[in-house]
């Protein structure tokens, strides 16, 4: 199988260095999956599960207090406050939100929550009623990309740093937040893409279940899919796009339109785990074999890895969502006064038929 690897650069600026020296060594904490919650140790294949920082390149741009506006202080004294944007019902939020309450438990840091239940009206309160209640420090995986201006001025009066994870804000970095800390979303659609290409030899027509409207990871990982696609496999055409909204519901129910009216349809791109696995409940529901309709989805969960195992998904790109050792790191390197990276950005595995049996273990 073709795949996409990224050879980054290593840098000799202190602050950024030990940013991600310091994640390597605390991420292991939040590496469990929910299966091994309860256990002391782990296995050795899943304590490869944690984020992995790629290195900035030379040049990247990086934040300091003195540049925000905002004052030093000390982390352990500090409250932080985290607003998480959808319902937990998706295994990916609910590993999220565990890995922030788990390295705040290890810090000894107060930690105050809040979840949107994917309301971005309710998110944006949320927000000013952890700023409200004394949060000195924020982190918000935001809904939406777009709309965040009141909380936004509402931080900047507090001087309240504002980490952003997963998703991005549409604002200015080192301004109106500190950093924001991903995947490479562009590169996950072209890893899909190559995956797609080799589950289908490259020919035929294909769909993409799209994630929700308003944000830059569904915009970003069609656009890396499409672009590799037009690239690599121009007699691999895609024929249909609706979306899904992340969800395993809609996923289904677009999948059953999609059977109706692209009978031929060879492949489907789902941009999460959760629309995924709704398109194979769809072909199992239409009396469809495991293999027929190749499916190639993004997140790393345990459902979708087993779904290779068993040969209804033909690969899956990670999409770690474990942020809690790199979200405090990075808010503790900054209030000490040293640089971070306006830009702190993971690279991911990736899960096929060769090695989702071995590596099961990894994902959540």
């Amino acid at each position: 199988m073709q795949r996409t690897t990224h050879r980054p650069r290593l840098l000799t600026r202190p602050g950024v260095v030990a940013l991600a020296a310091a994640v390597a060594l605390t991420a292991g904490a939040c590496a469990k999956s929910e299966d091994d919650a309860s256990k002391d140790t782990r296995s050795p294949a899943a304590a490869g599960a944690e984020q992995k920082v790629v290195t900035p390149e030379p040049g990247s741009k990086t934040c300091a207090i003195d540049a925000y506006g905002a004052e030093k202080l000390d982390l352990q004294n500090a409250t932080v406050g985290f607003s998480q944007s959808e319902k937990e019902a998706n295994p990916f939020r609910i590993a999220e939100t565990q890995s922030i309450k788990d390295e705040a438990k290890k810090r000894g840091v107060k930690l105050l929550t809040a979840n949107a239940q994917s309301q971005f009206s309710k998110q944006i309160s949320d927000v000013q009623d952890l700023l409200a209640k004394g949060a000195d420090l924020l982190v918000i995986a935001p809904l939406n990309s777009d709309g965040w201006d009141p909380v936004l001025q509402a931080a900047a009066a507090k001087k309240v740093p504002i980490v952003t994870i997963d998703r991005k804000i549409n604002a200015t970095a080192c301004k109106d937040y500190v950093s924001f800390i991903a995947s490479d979303f562009v590169e996950q659609g072209r890893r899909a893409a190559d995956q797609m290409i080799e589950a289908t030899g490259g020919k035929g027509e294909v769909a993409i279940l799209l994630g929700s409207a308003g944000n830059n990871v569904t915009t970003e990982r069609t656009k890396g899919f499409k672009e590799r696609i037009a690239e690599k496999a121009p007699e691999l055409k895609v024929v249909f796009e609706q979306t899904g909204d992340f969800a395993r519901e809609k996923g289904q129910q677009v999948t059953e339109q999609l059977i109706q009216s692209k009978p031929g349809i060879k492949g489907i791109y789902a941009e999460n785990d959760e629309m995924g696995l709704g398109a194979v409940a769809a072909l199992k529901g239409a009396g469809k074999k495991a293999g027929d309709v190749k499916i190639v989805t993004v997140d790393g969960t345990r459902n979708a890895v087993q779904g290779i195992v068993d040969g209804w998904i033909s690969g899956v790109i990670e999409s770690n969502p474990r942020f809690g050792p790199l979200a405090f790191q990075t808010l503790d390197t900054f209030t000490k006064g040293e640089e971070v990276p306006q830009d702190v950005i993971i690279q991911d595995s990736a899960y096929d038929a060769d090695n989702a049996k071995t590596e099961i273990s990894k994902a959540y």
